[in-house]
């Protein structure tokens, strides 16, 4: 079991209806600098795309069992885990078969289940993570309701933009839904500013906005737009391996440390 949470895995999910908000980019670090402070973590890659399996160096052709593999009950959580080049940091990749999901277990029973089901059953046979990140695509389908109905909470990745908090409110909507009827127990983990110029005035409004509606949801650290982070992926690599020092790898682990922190207080309470 992990120390910190006290189960044998905390699940996150990381997602926004939005697109271009940072969340794969957050994925990858967060899970990276997770695993850097010596957290056994495993990245989910839902997102046909696959930008997150990319990100991590995973080629397509490399990608033999997939998230999709799972979520059509062929393969098993521990079946699917591909280790990366980040010591303690695996992900199941992501495929373009994705993308044809919905249509094919749209009749099946539990459809809304298959990830939370795959994800008990690794629990109950010997769980090898101290955290399973999940990576949304930038819509609410099929995938984002699994990955909510599996997760205990979700972290929700904010860019420092004018309609910031539009979209916000469309997605906790989102998830009071699924609360309602899928995962009772789902909670809301923080909301983290991405994307941040400090030379933008309206930067620093649309903080302070988000911290007023949201108070002590929105974590202290905000990420910063940062080029080495926009460099990285096309590398394979996390920023915080790419370029260890630079703003952006500093505030991933700045933001990997209050999660930590955050799951402390989730305990005690």
């Amino acid at each position: 079991m992990d120390a910190i949470s006290g189960q044998p895995m905390r699940i996150i999910t990381i997602a926004n209806q939005k697109g271009g908000v940072g969340k794969t980019t957050t994925a990858i670090n967060l899970a990276t600098a997770l695993a850097a402070v010596g957290k056994r973590t495993l990245l989910i890659d839902l997102d046909p795309q696959g930008n997150a399996s990319t990100g991590l160096g995973i080629e397509k052709d490399d990608r033999d069992v997939s998230s999709y593999d799972v979520l059509m009950e062929a393969a098993s959580i521990s079946e699917a885990a591909t280790a990366t080049a980040v010591p303690s940091l695996s992900i199941i990749p992501s495929t373009l078969d994705l993308l044809g999901l919905e249509m094919e277990i749209s009749g099946a029973p539990g459809r809304a289940y298959r990830l939370r089901d795959a994800l008990h059953f690794h629990q109950v046979d010997t769980p090898l993570f101290d955290f399973v990140l999940i990576d949304c695509p930038p819509s609410l389908n099929l995938l984002t309701i699994n990955a909510m109905a599996a997760a205990d909470s979700i972290l929700v990745p904010l860019q420092c933009e004018f309609f910031a908090l539009e979209g916000l409110s469309q997605l906790l909507q989102t998830v009071e839904q699924v609360r309602d009827t899928l995962n009772p127990a789902l909670a809301l983990h923080g909301i983290v500013l991405t994307m941040y110029d400090g030379r933008n005035n309206l930067a620093a409004q649309v903080v302070r906005d988000v911290r007023s509606y949201m108070g002590e949801h929105v974590y202290d650290t905000i990420i910063p737009r940062n080029v080495r982070v926009s460099e990285a992926p096309s590398f394979g690599k996390p920023v915080v391996l790419y370029d260890m020092k630079c703003p952006g790898s500093q505030a991933y682990i700045r933001l990997a440390s209050e999660i930590i922190q955050r799951e402390r207080r989730l305990v005690a309470a």
